[in-house]
Formats: C-alpha cells, structure tokens, sequence
C-alpha cells in the first residue's frame, strides 16, 4: 500500500492555482496523523476536491484527525440517515457530560463531526439538496433538544420540578423559526427561536422558583450553551429578537400571556414569521396546544389581501437594507434572491391558508407545490421558482460550506469564484453566473407579477399618476372644488353627478369611514379614485355607482376586502360589470363579501362545474374543516353554495348559459347540499343511537333514508332564490325496529330526527346566511301528517287518500338523495300512481277547478301587468296542461311518466303522438322563454310580471290550447 503524501495527493481535478494551498493543507493533516500516532491511510478519493471547496472540511480534519478518521471508518459519508440516527448520535455524544463546561465541549464536537459529514456529502454529490436541508435541520433539532434535556434536568436537582396549579409538570418550548422551523436550514445559519411554556405555576423543590423564572433561567443557560465561543467553537449563533416585544422582551412567556401579546400587540411581520414556527425542542406535545393558539392569528379565516401590502413594504425595507449595505450581490436579500421566493410563497399563505388548511405548511417547496396543484399560480412559473430555489439554496450552501460562515455574498475574487463555480458543476465563471442570473431574473419577475402594486401608492408614484387618476383621488377626498368634481365625474359618463357627489361626500363622512384604522383608511382612499375609474364605459353608471357604495359601506370596516380590491385590478373591473348588469348579485356581493374572492379568476366565475365537480368542490371545501364543528361545517357549506350560486348568476348575466343550464346547474347544488347535509345528519345520529335495524320475515334488515324532491326543484327548474319542495322517506318495517347503539330509539323516532335535523341544517340562520327554505307540505296529509313517511305508508296514501292536485304534484318529483333502494321503490310508487285509469272528463274538471282557484288568488288585479308564473297564458297553465296530460295518458302510454320536468315531458307527448309536434315545440319554446326572463327579472332584483303589452300572441296561443285541451 502507498501511503499518502502531499505530492501523490490527487489534484487532476483541481485548478493549478490551488495546487499549493492543497499541499499545504496535506501536509499538516500529515503532521498532525503522526503526532497523534495515527495511520492516515490512503487518500480517501474525492478529499482534494472537497478541501479544495471547503477549507472548513480540511481544517476540521487538521485539528482533530482521529475524528476524522474515525468518520471516514464509519461508513457514514456514503449513507442516507435513516429516521433516528441523528438523534442517537447526538444522544451517545452528550450521555458523558458531567456538568455545564462538558457540556458545551461535547454539543461543539458532535456539531463538528456531523457537519463534516454534511458538507463532506453535498459537495462529493453523494446528497441531494433535500438530504442536505434535511439533516442540517435535524442536527440542530437534537442539539437544542439534547442540551436543553440536560440543563433542564440540572435545574430541576437544584428547584424540584415545575409545575401548574394541578400539580401537572411543565417543560419548555422551544420554537424553532425561519428556516429552522421550515425544516430547510442552510449551513452555517443563526437560529431564530422563541421560548414559551404550557402554564404558571412554582418548582416542587425546597429552592422553589415561579415557574417563569426557572424557564427564564432555563432559557439563559441554554444560549450561553449553545452561542458561547470556546476553544471548540460554538454551536448555533442564537437570535431572540423574534419574540414578544422583541429584544426588551421577557425571555419566556406563558402560552396565555403569547396569545395575548398576538391578540393586542401582533404585527404582520409576526405572522409572516410565525409561519414556519415549530417545537424543536422540548415539550412537543404542548406545542400543539400552542399551534392551536397562534393559528387564528397567523391566519385570517378571510382572504386576507393585506398582507401583499404589508410583504410588498417589508421588502421594500430589506432592499432598502440590502442596497445600503452593498447586498446587491446578494443571493438571499438581492433581487431575485432566496427571500423573494419565499415571499411569494408565504404572502398565498397568509392571504389563503385561514380559509384552507392545506396550505398551512412551513416548508416552501411543498407551499410553491401545492400553489400549483391548486392553480393558484401557473404550473410554468413554480417550476422556475422551484428550479431557481435549488439552485440557489445550493449556492448558499457551497459558499458557508468554504469555511463554516453565514455568508450570502457572491466572491469578487476571481479564484473564490472559480472554486464557487466548480462546486457548482460549471466550468468556468461566466457559465455559473449565466445560468444564478437566469434563474434571479425569474425569480424576481414572479415577484414583481404577485407584489407590484397594481396603483402608485407613495409619493413618487403618485406624481407619475395620470391627471384624472389625481383628480378622482383629490375628488374623493373632498380636496376638489365643487365644480371642478361635477365635471370630472360627468366625463366618468355620469347622467347626475350630483346626486353621486352628494353619495360620495355621505360615504366618505359616514361613521364606517369616519371610524377606520388608519390603514384601513389608507386602503380605502386606495380603493375610491380605482373604483370612481372603472365607471367610464359601462351602460348605467349611475346605477352601478349606487350599488358600489352600499358595498363599500358594507366591507369599509373589514379592510381586507379594500385590499382585495385594490390589489387586483381585474376583481374590480368584474365587479363593476356584475353590479351594472345585477342588482340582484350586487345585493348577494354585498351580503357575502366573503365572495369577492371569486372574481379574482374569471375563468372560473364564469364557468360553474357541472355535477360531478361541485360534489368535488364540496368536499374540497368540507375537508379543510373539522366534521365535529358543526359552526364551521355548517359556514363552509352556506358558503360553496353562495359561490356556485353566483358563478351560475354571473355565467346568466353574461349570456354563457341558456335557461335550461341554469336550473340544471341551480337544481344540481342544491342536489348535492343535500345529500352532504343528510351524509352529515345521518353520521351525527348514528354515531349517537347507532344504526336502525329491523326483521322483516325474520331476516335482518337495515332500513334507509331518502329526501324526494318536489314542483321545481323535482322537475330540475330551480330558480335563485327557489324555496326547496321536500318529502321525507323510510323503509323500515316489520319487527324488532330500533337502532343497535347505546343509546336506542325506535326507527320512526330516529329517521324522524333525520328529517327534523335536516331542515334545521338547511334552514337556521348563521353568520353565513341560511341554506335554502323547505317546504314539506306536499309530504301525506300534508303539515298535520308525520314529516317522515315509510315507504308502505307513502303508497297506500297516494293510492288511496291522495287529492288529484297531490298526483299533479307528484308528476313533477323524483328522489335527489339518500338510500338507493328507496329511490327505485318511490319511483315504481310513482308509476303505479301516475298510471293508473282515469276517467278523463272528472280529471279534467278537477284539474280546471284547481287551476282556476289559483287564478282567483294569485292572478295579477293590474291589467298593465303580466305575470309570467301566475296569469292566464303563463307558466302555470302550460304546467297544468302537461300535468292534465300525463294524468290522463299514461295508463296507455308509461313513457309519460319517465321524466319529471315540463320540456321532456312535452317531447315524450310528440312520441306518443298526443299533441302535435308544432304545438308541442310551441309551448316549448314559449315555456323556455318565459323562465328566461324570470331568471333576468330575478337578477334585476324585480317580480315575475312583465307589461301587459309582452308576448300577446303567445299568451293567447296558450290560452286557446287551454280551451281546447281543458274545457
């Protein structure tokens, strides 16, 4: 074997102006091997490479080489740690220390040993950055943790044990932040940490301390432990300035007095760096109870637009900072640097993440990731950000890695930077900073599209604003003469700009106004001048105008939804058109500002999903929530509703869908909250009573439950706003009929409270709205019979007590959720009813009388006036014909009963050859074009009428079928 020397040191690889300082460093790692009496071995291969790139390698080995053979005899530079390892060393290492001074020796040798093998690894290729991050992180996580165990320990033989007034024990927390929260700690990082504990209380020992002054003292130790230089070097350079109060600041704090000073005194900076909180030592499982207390201030349950404000000027500062400091060759602070992607990633965070849970996470790559999957940012642009976070968190790495120091500077020196670029795996300079320009220019270009103000807001931005940009702000701050703001607001294309002037100076001297925030006020002032902007071109300004006040009224106070506002541009631009086109969804926008959000995409306000996608928008929505927190289940689900409402109301306005597509798209919501409401009903009470059974010829059974939809909502022709026409029913029969839980009811009783909880669940009010209003009276014996009916008793009654206006009825229903079984049994109940032999001149007369009832009561008293549901020639007596039809028919013809809604009912008379096919079409279209204009008038927030002078001719071609077919 040849053993090594300076000169058989392989330097192929190596710069030949290295050469030398190499065969330096070989030499006194030579010397010190022989000093020690220890045989170097061969020359490890990749070793001139790696001391080449990291002085801080060669030097470690220089000073202690027997740990650095000793780590080469390992095995450990070539293998992946598997869950524990870490930990186990760090414990084996510390288990010798006999008090505070040993302590710190053997946390600094364990430190040096581990971090050799980190850099040893990143710079042969042998880890990928994730390893590299990985155990960066978990190193410092069991150094903390292994130190404060022990210091805790110490304490605790000097004061007793603290505890809470019941006598539980507390430990500290310690919150890791930044990197070190996010499990991405790069190489020779400070430690940003926060201390806490559960609950105050006093040691049990005879030196009895408060218990915040043994964590106070705890904490003391354990950065002197950890930051102190010795001879050994130092651990974790430790920064607190992060906590409460920050450097005057008490050390350690209660959770109480935490979620207090969050509550009173929290800055948006805090729940920036809050994010990536996390227990890395100490009591981990407390820290969950901590969790819980900072996440509503970390996370707003609203989008929270104000935080690309408030990111946009901390920034601004760290730039300020950077270019004062010389950082312009920054790769964390610079342009384009580490920090501006994770402040694309956490500004979503801070914005989304109340809302959805899935986004609270504290790493940024799996924040970048899920941000794409969610299509809240292209796919294109988080794989450059993504691309360009390796990239340059690889970079960071290699330049600490040269000799263990927290630097972020590229090298000016030429020879630092070919070392840089050859650890980077380019050839030469010029590559390497081609390719770090590349990805900081993308970097910074995604940075500029989320963060760039979409208006000028300071001072210099202000005075490159266009003249009337300047003259709507003065305007609406009153600072305009009065004649001058007349003009500017008749140019915004205003047929009164007094009457809007005189709303303008009501709103600005409101009580809302008057008693904003000042940033709340600051938004606002932001908001006005944009908004008076968006009026030029639009049909009706003046009344669209209207509408945007009472909305501004409305969220003055939640500035939040200004933020939105004026942070996009395009959310404002569709609001303006919805308001003009919609009283109706203006009036809904101002109820529900929540949904604002939802014009954010266009793309998606206008396209609302068909069935299958809203059942998966419902359980997206539904999984971010807890099932047992029924305030929130029952929020989250007013609120899908309310978005896919207004999707399908904007979709209207703008002309995307025909009439028949907005009642199957109305109908389908309200399909699919039903069935969740009964999912979650049914989950509620069997989890409470167990599931019903029953015996029936002896033979176990489990009887089930469904919902029976009647008039529109049976005939899939919802409306906005259509109350829900319900029936309730069970197939339990038989013996021995109760539910097998502990606590047991009879089936009729349990299904009973499924009915009864449904229409709670649909019906109550709560800060969301209210789901939909039931109508049960078409159930049997209607609002005196029992609101849930079995299946048996449902057919007996319509086969034998039922009115002939309940089997009209029951042309237009069909089961929308619930038990399959129970659907195919209503539906064959249904065809026996509806089939049966009538005699055709009583059902006519019957049908004649009812109809003419209804004209006495509801029919318009105003000949001006049409009502297209009520009036003679309306929907309600081409209803009734195609009821009369089906009734007297489908003994003959069962193909009558196949569907519920009017228009394929009327195609199934054309095949059965019972109306004529022009006539058919005719009412058809006439049926069509009269919900048409009901959906419009409902969306212009007025009745169903129309002047008597509408549709004549169509009226009274419905009429003459009527005296045809009915008298």
């Amino acid at each position: 074997m040849t053993l090594p020397t300076p000169q058989n040191l392989c330097l192929a690889a190596i710069p030949q102006a290295a050469h030398p300082a190499l065969i330096n460093l070989a030499t006194d790692y030579l010397s010190a091997c022989h000093h020690q009496g220890l045989n170097p071995g061969p020359w490890p291969e990749d070793l001139a490479r790696i001391w080449y790139y990291s002085e801080f390698v060669a030097r470690a080995a220089i000073r202690h080489p027997d740990r650095f053979l000793a780590l080469l005899a390992s095995g450990d530079l070539e293998r992946v740690y598997q869950d524990g390892d870490m930990a186990r060393r760090v414990q084996d290492s510390l288990a010798p220390a006999r008090d505070e001074t040993d302590l710190m020796s053997q946390l600094r040798q364990s430190r040096q040993r581990e971090m050799v093998r980190i850099a040893w690894r990143d710079l042969s290729g042998a880890a990928t950055l994730n390893d590299t991050l990985a155990d960066l992180s978990t190193l410092a996580d069991q150094l903390i943790d292994g130190a404060l165990h022990w210091l805790h320990q110490d304490l605790v033989r000097r004061h007793g044990e603290p505890r809470d007034a019941a006598g539980q024990p507390q430990r500290l927390v310690v919150l890791g932040m930044g990197k070190l929260g996010g499990d991405e700690l790069n190489f020779s990082s400070d430690i940003d940490l926060i201390f806490a504990y559960p609950r105050s209380g006093e040691t049990d020992g005879e030196r009895s301390l408060d218990n915040q002054q043994f964590f106070i003292r705890l904490g003391q130790r354990l950065i002197k432990v950890l930051n102190e230089k010795t001879a050994d070097g130092f651990v974790y350079r430790v920064d607190m300035r992060l906590r409460p109060f920050g450097g005057t600041g008490p050390l350690v704090m209660s959770f109480d007095a935490l979620e207090d000073y969050y509550e009173s005194h929290g800055r948006e900076w805090e729940r920036y760096a809050l994010i990536k909180a996390r227990a890395v030592a100490g009591d981990r499982d407390s820290a969950q109870q901590l969790y819980a207390l900072l996440r509503p201030f970390i996370y707003r349950r609203y989008l929270d637009f104000g935080a690309f404000g408030a990111l946009r000027d901390m920034k601004a500062l760290i730039n300020r900072e950077a270019t004062r400091k010389g950082k312009d060759q920054d790769i964390k602070l610079g342009e384009g640097g580490i920090r501006e992607v994770e402040f694309v990633g956490q500004a979503f965070q801070l914005i989304r993440a109340g809302r959805d849970p899935s986004l609270q996470l504290r790493g940024i790559r799996p924040v970048l990731e899920r941000l794409a999957a969610q299509d809240l940012m292209p796919a294109y642009a988080v794989r450059h950000l993504l691309e360009a976070y390796d990239f340059l968190r690889r970079t960071e790495n290699r330049l600490q890695m040269v000799a263990d120091q927290q630097t972020h500077r590229l090298p000016q020196d030429p020879s630092d930077r070919l070392r840089l670029a050859l650890s980077m795996g380019f050839a030469d300079w010029d590559s390497f900073e081609r390719s770090l320009n590349r990805h900081m220019r993308r970097v910074h270009s995604q940075f500029e599209q989320v963060f760039a103000a979409p208006q000028g807001g300071d001072d210099d931005e202000q005075t490159t604003q266009p003249e009337a940009q300047r003259d709507l702000a003065s305007l609406w701050l009153g600072s305009l003469e009065q004649e001058r703001a007349l003009a500017v607001l008749k140019e915004r294309g205003l047929t009164d700009p007094e009457a809007a002037l005189t709303a303008l100076t009501q709103l600005r001297d409101s009580s809302a106004c008057r008693k904003l925030t000042a940033t709340g006020r600051e938004r606002l002032d932001r908001l006005m001048p944009l908004m008076l902007g968006v009026l030029s071109g639009l049909q009706a300004p003046d009344a669209t105008l209207e509408r945007l006040l009472r909305l501004v009224q409305t969220i003055a106070r939640r500035s939040v939804y200004l933020s939105l506002l004026v942070e996009n541009p395009l959310a404002l631009s569709q609001l303006a058109r919805l308001c003009e086109a919609s009283p109706w969804i203006a009036d809904h926008l101002t109820r529900y500002p929540l949904l604002l959000d939802e014009l954010l995409d266009p793309r998606s306000l206008y396209a609302p999903p068909g069935r299958q996608g809203l059942l998966d928008a419902l359980n997206d929505e539904l999984v971010q929530v807890p099932q047992d927190d029924l305030e929130q289940v029952m929020d989250r689900l007013r609120l899908f509703k309310q978005v896919q409402v207004l999707k399908v109301a904007a979709a209207d306005i703008m002309d995307v869908l025909p009439v028949m597509k907005v009642s199957d798209h109305l109908t389908w919501i309200a399909e699919v909250v039903l069935e969740r409401v009964l999912d979650l009903v049914l989950e509620q009470l069997v989890a409470r009573h167990g599931r019903p059974r029953c015996l029936i010829d002896g033979k176990p059974f489990e009887p089930g439950f469904a919902v029976v939809g009647y008039g529109k909502l049976g005939g899939l022709e919802l409306g906005y706003g259509s109350d829900l026409d319900i029936v309730f029913l069970h197939d339990s029969r038989g013996a021995q009929a109760m539910t097998d839980g502990d606590r047991p009811l009879d089936n009729s009783e349990f299904f009973a409270r499924v009915g009864q909880r449904i229409l709670h669940f649909l019906g109550i009010f709560t800060g969301a709205g209210r789901l939909y209003e039931v109508d049960t009276r078409l159930r049997p014996s209607g609002a005196s019979g029992l609101l849930v009916t079995s299946v048996t008793a449902f057919a007996d009654y319509q086969l034998g007590s039922a009115w002939t206006w309940e089997h009209q009825a029951l042309v237009r229903a069909r089961p929308v959720a619930g038990d399959g079984r129970i659907a195919k049994a209503f539906e064959a109940v249904r065809d026996q009813v509806l089939q049966q032999p009538r005699d055709e001149d009583a059902l006519r007369q019957e049908v004649r009388e009812m109809r003419e009832k209804m004209w006495k009561e509801h029919a318009t008293r105003d000949p001006a006036w049409f009502d297209l549901k009520r009036d003679p020639g309306g929907i309600a007596d081409i209803e009734f014909m195609v009821q009369y039809l089906v009734l007297a028919h489908a003994s003959r013809h069962p193909q009558l009963t196949t569907w519920p809604d009017n228009i394929r009912i009327l195609e199934s008379l054309i095949e059965t050859g019972l109306m004529p096919r022009d006539d058919a079409l005719f009412l058809m279209d006439t049926y069509r074009c009269f919900r048409d204009r009901i959906h419009e008038l409902t969306l212009q927030e007025l009745p169903a009428r129309v002047p008597a002078s509408d549709w004549t001719q169509e009226r009274e071609q419905v009429r003459a079928f009527w005296q045809r077919l009915m008298t």
